[in-house]
């Protein structure tokens, strides 16, 4: 699929600053007091969390609690500004803006996968000069292309970022991280894997009229399941009203990809408040993978 460009903030990287570990501890503090018992883990990640590494001046932070809403209220009053999932289901993202610019990336679970998956790409970088200083050599050669500077409308990631996950799924590939994992459709890899999985299982089986022939419909959201960097599943949800949903899913039969997929889901429209159990359409699996 095609991903239309729409205007964002023209993004800047820069020179590695000491002083981000210093700003992060600050922010950490701050975190820490107001999820009080909530806080479960607080981790400095991205690259401004690798010595050496050029940047965008912000600090990524990944963070773990073990409640959603009252994390949400804390954070909101300490200044933070919730900005939804960002590409990943039952995540919550945060900004903060001022002397000290921060990405906060809130998780549930601490043994959730994108925890994990962060912490590796870190720690990857920072045991490995040449895959650091490769990395920043593709940043500055994917910042010379004005529309690098662009968000694609499909996508709530800029294109800058999307540029990049061809580097890091292979800086990923290599560190033997191969656990399963739930985006929402946002490169046009994961578009075009979703119209292949589409196009396959539906010569299959009697379409249900609230399933589009084309993604445009505003109203489905677009998951793919992956295992390590690899995508191995696919699943439509048609949002009925604000209440009510119905699911479809198209994957292999690996029966731990397939309850992991289920999972997900079904615990993504829970936190969205759709109607438990409004699952109208039957979950597709069929005989051969994809």
């Amino acid at each position: 699929m095609k991903l239309e460009k729409t205007l964002t903030k023209r993004i800047e990287v820069v020179p590695y600053n000491p002083d981000w570990s210093k700003f992060f501890e600050v922010e950490k503090e701050i975190i820490s007091a107001v999820l009080g018992d909530n806080c479960v883990a607080i981790h400095h990640s991205g690259s401004t969390a690798v010595p050496g590494l050029a940047a965008k001046p912000k600090i990524d932070i990944v963070a773990v609690a073990k409640d959603r809403e009252k994390a949400i209220i804390g954070l909101e009053k300490a200044g933070y500004i919730h900005k939804g999932e960002w590409n990943i289901p039952l995540k919550c993202g945060f900004t903060k803006r001022g002397a000290v610019n921060v990405n906060l990336h809130m998780f549930f679970d601490e043994n959730h996968p994108e925890v994990e998956l962060n912490l590796k790409f870190r720690d990857y970088l920072r045991s490995h000069p040449d895959a650091r200083d490769e990395y920043a050599a593709l940043k500055t050669k994917i910042l010379e292309s004005e529309d690098a500077h662009q968000k694609s409308e499909r996508s709530p990631l800029p294109i800058y970022t999307i540029r990049k996950r061809s580097f890091i799924d292979n800086i990923i590939k290599s560190t033997g991280f191969n656990r399963l994992r739930v985006l929402k459709c946002a490169t046009e890899e994961e578009w075009d894997a979703a119209k292949k999985f589409r196009k396959k299982y539906f010569d299959r089986i009697t379409v249900p009229e609230s399933i589009p022939g084309n993604f445009d419909d505003t109203n489905h959201e677009h998951f793919v399941l992956y295992r390590g960097v690899e995508i191995i599943g696919y699943a439509d949800i048609f949002i009925a009203s604000e209440s009510e949903a119905e699911l479809s899913v198209f994957e292999n039969q690996d029966r731990e990809a397939s309850e992991y997929f289920d999972n997900v889901i079904k615990e993504w429209m829970e936190v969205q408040k759709y109607k438990k159990g409004v699952l109208k359409n039957e979950i597709v699996k069929p005989k051969n993978g994809f």
